[in-house]
């Protein structure tokens, strides 16, 4: 199939599955027009949003139950508080300690901070001192004067090329109540995102998380509201200026505001783990999507048109499938197998070969100088010869044997049923044949003469091991002068 043809065909389906998948939802947003505005606001702001938050909320506390009672476990962990009491001496048992905590319950990281050294050890080693002058170690002195036992906090991990991570910090205190250092575990925020996504698509609105003062600190995968992205604060958000007057610092509630002559309906709640605000966003128009009197048929009309595309793409696939394997599998400048396509064929020959105990033999070919043709007479000239060459070899061998461009100037042949006395004749008379043959390209004939290296199989051999003698059989041909054949032998191994 010729390139303009693949892309006429291209070009038919994308405008059939255009046209299905417009009709589809003109069909939907016609039927989805006649319904109670009414009745799906009171539903959407009384039932739907705050549900969707119970459940986020929910989702949250139950991600949060399992590390809050890791980091318990490890701030009573009477190895860790003798390690720390017996001084300190060596961080490889606390850093075994800490790995085996991060794995064993598949933690994002671990961590142990000493009061008395202030060393920050982690599961990958001593990470660092912290300071109280320093910004980012702040928290630290924060959870050791604090009255409660633990915090739950947010903060990129230093550890791990500062990926945003919510941090469970456990005081440890010594046997005798003395406080002696914090340890605890984090998790990504990847499993809140995968959340976010999650509701999302199902209900159709928007779901982020938004700091005390108004920045947005947490989105799904493809961002936040009218596209803004995580530290964006929410008063520089395009079409947000109505909300952010009537809320220049969240506060929970039920809110409505317009937003380019479309209404939305906001849920905001405070999630007091992560000192963060749950804002669950849902504009009109899609609410006015899922009148239920018309569910079922939308459905039926999005099944149908689902299983149009499904039939459509299948046949394309199919149609394409073995123009993108030779694609794959062929050097475009010769038309011969590439390597993909000479790993394939020769795994076979081999197999074959050993199976049946017949001779088989590999010449690896190299055109002479290449690199100079290139500089003296330009690429294309290369290339026209690299054309020429291949069909040339190719009107040397069987049908039965596998050739293939193997990078460059070099060529790979695999000769079925052959030994190396019959090969080495076949080499000498394509040496011979390239010494003779002249390329014609811009009114000049291009010469060039080649190298080749042969090697017969052997029942110990691999592909790599085959190809590796000829490789080398290949090297003395160069380093003897060029335009020569040279054989490798087989070795046994000791």
């Amino acid at each position: 199939m010729s390139l303009s043809h693949s892309r006429k065909a291209q070009s038919i389906l994308l405008l059939l599955l255009l046209a299905l998948l417009l009709s589809g939802f003109a069909a939907t947003s016609v039927i989805s027009y006649y319904t109670s505005r009414d009745s799906i606001r009171h539903t959407i702001v009384n039932t739907e949003l705050p549900l969707t938050s119970d459940n986020i909320y929910s989702e949250i506390q139950k991600d949060l139950v399992r590390p809050i009672l890791i980091s318990s476990m490890m701030s009573r962990d009477t190895f860790l508080r003798d390690w720390v009491l017996a001084g300190e001496q060596d961080p490889a048992p606390i850093t075994r300690y800490l790995l085996e905590v991060q794995e064993h319950y598949g933690a994002y990281t671990s961590f142990f901070i000493s009061e008395k050294t202030h060393t920050y050890y982690q599961a990958k080693g001593v990470l660092k001192q912290v300071r109280e002058d320093e910004p980012r170690d702040v928290w630290y002195f924060r959870v050791r004067d604090m009255q409660d036992a633990y915090e739950i906090n947010v903060d990129p991990d230093m550890a791990n090329r500062d990926q945003l991570t919510i941090f469970i910090n456990y005081k440890v205190f010594d046997y005798s109540g003395n406080f002696i250092g914090v340890t605890g575990v984090g998790l990504t925020v990847d499993a809140v995102v995968k959340l976010i996504d999650d509701y999302q698509q199902r209900y159709e609105r928007s779901v982020y998380f938004v700091d005390s003062q108004g920045r947005l600190m947490l989105t799904g995968a493809e961002g936040g509201p009218l596209g803004a992205k995580a530290g964006q604060l929410l008063s520089s958000v395009a079409g947000l200026e109505a909300l952010m007057a009537k809320l220049p610092q969240p506060k929970s509630g039920n809110f409505k505001y317009q937003e380019h002559d479309r209404g939305h309906f906001l849920n905001v709640r405070f999630i007091p783990e992560l000192d963060w605000y749950l804002f669950v966003d849902k504009h009109e128009e899609g609410a006015l999507a899922g009148i239920r009197h018309t569910l079922y048929l939308n459905l039926l009309i999005c099944a149908l048109i689902s299983g149009l595309v499904l039939l459509l793409v299948y046949l394309a696939m199919r149609r394409y499938q073995n123009f993108i394997t030779t694609l794959a599998t062929t050097d475009v400048l010769t038309g011969l197998p590439n390597r993909r396509g000479f790993n394939l064929l020769a795994g076979q020959a081999l197999q074959e070969a050993k199976r049946n105990q017949s001779p088989l033999s590999a010449l690896l070919i190299d055109l002479d100088h290449f690199k100079q043709l290139n500089d003296t007479h330009g690429h294309l000239a290369g290339d026209e010869v690299l054309r020429g060459f291949a069909q040339n070899l190719q009107s040397n061998l069987r049908q039965s044997d596998i050739i293939c461009r193997w990078g460059g100037e070099e060529f790979i042949l695999l000769l079925k049923d052959t030994g190396s006395s019959t090969a080495r004749l076949l080499a000498e008379k394509i040496r011979e044949q390239s010494d003779a043959s002249s390329f014609p390209f811009n009114g000049v004939n291009l010469r060039v003469s080649t190298s080749i290296g042969i090697t017969e199989l052997h029942d110990e051999d691999t592909l790599d091991r085959l190809i590796a003698r000829a490789d080398r059989a290949l090297y003395r041909a160069k380093q003897s002068g060029r335009n020569r054949v040279c054989e490798e032998t087989f070795e046994p191994q000791a």
